[in-house]
């Protein structure tokens, strides 16, 4: 039998944790009485910096088969995720990260450990469809998941982070160093035999979400700033598309003032440099600015995670 570790980000997740525990480990013993998994398998609670009560309800529930993990501050999700399976490595066969609110529905636990069993190393959790989603999250995730595409990044679309993966696939993410972590399409650039179980996302059993607008928006940002560098691109096709509009500027202009007499003196000196440069020149500053930015993170090489204690000490 094969063993199973669930890792499990919780960042000031009080009001569900306890549920989520409970919920968990009754799906988790059954799936240990049907020998789908071995008895030794664990859950792994990843408290990203929590300033409730998370880590206190982590211990208190810590035995043979759920354990925790406290970050010393809030690291974020994805580094969360990271240092969960990072400090589980070699230590399981296969792993499954999901978010501790089970908006991923935790029956689709058993066909992911199936088709892994068919020789994936690489199961992604994918949702059916958006239906619960409001209007405007459908088309913006439609928009972005086809932007990522036409701009070269390799993600599976309406996939998060609910996922299996094998320990060989977690050796081979350990080498992956960069700072600015989007692991969607990290594990796609790894490779590896994939398949995809899907499911019917579920609304939270208990608190808020913890991912609003705002940081849906930065996390979608740094999801492309992270792994393609077409923005950059864009900044010459702007460039391009004001020559050619100052071009037919400066000839309507000169067209005004040879065969009409409505030109305005100083007019047209004065204000096509500046609404046409001036625009282009901000907009490329600060998309410019933002793969500097990730630069200076990168060079300085500060750990993305210091982890403060584990339950298991």
């Amino acid at each position: 039998m094969n063993k199973l570790a669930i890792i499990l980000p919780c960042w000031n997740e009080e009001d569900v944790l306890q549920l989520s525990i409970n919920i968990l480990s009754e799906y988790f013993n059954n799936l240990i009485e049907k020998r789908i998994i071995s008895k030794d398998s664990f859950l792994c609670f990843v408290d990203d910096g929590s300033e409730d009560d998370t880590w206190k309800i982590v211990t208190k529930n810590s035995n043979r088969n759920l354990i925790g993990v406290k970050l010393s501050s809030n690291c974020g999700h994805q580094n969360a995720l990271l240092a969960g399976l990072l400090s589980n490595k070699n230590k399981a066969d296969m792993y499954i990260t999901m978010d501790c609110d089970l908006q991923d529905d935790i029956n689709a636990i058993q066909d992911m450990i199936a088709s892994f069993k068919d020789g994936n190393e690489v199961v992604y959790g994918v949702r059916k469809s958006r239906a619960t989603d409001t209007l405007f999250k459908r088309k913006s995730a439609e928009i972005y998941y086809n932007l990522q595409h036409k701009i070269g990044i390799k993600s599976v679309k309406n996939h998060a982070d609910f996922r299996l993966i094998s320990n060989n696939v977690l050796c081979h993410l350990e080498e992956f160093s960069e700072v600015n972590l989007y692991l969607r399409a990290m594990f796609p650039i790894i490779g590896f035999k994939n398949n995809a179980v899907y499911y019917d996302r579920k609304e939270r059993l208990a608190g808020e979400s913890k991912y609003p607008l705002k940081k849906m928006l930065a996390f979608a940002w740094d999801g492309i700033t992270s792994f393609s560098v077409y923005p950059l691109k864009l900044i010459t096709f702007f460039g391009l598309v004001i020559f050619i509009l100052s071009m037919l500027s400066i000839a309507y202009v000169i067209f005004i003032k040879i065969f009409t007499d409505m030109a305005v003196s100083g007019w047209a000196s004065t204000n096509i440099p500046i609404y046409f440069l001036g625009g282009i020149q901000l907009l490329s500053i600060g998309i410019i600015g933002e793969y500097i930015g990730k630069i200076y993170k990168e060079t300085k090489q500060r750990p993305r995670y210091i982890i403060e204690k584990n339950s298991r000490d």
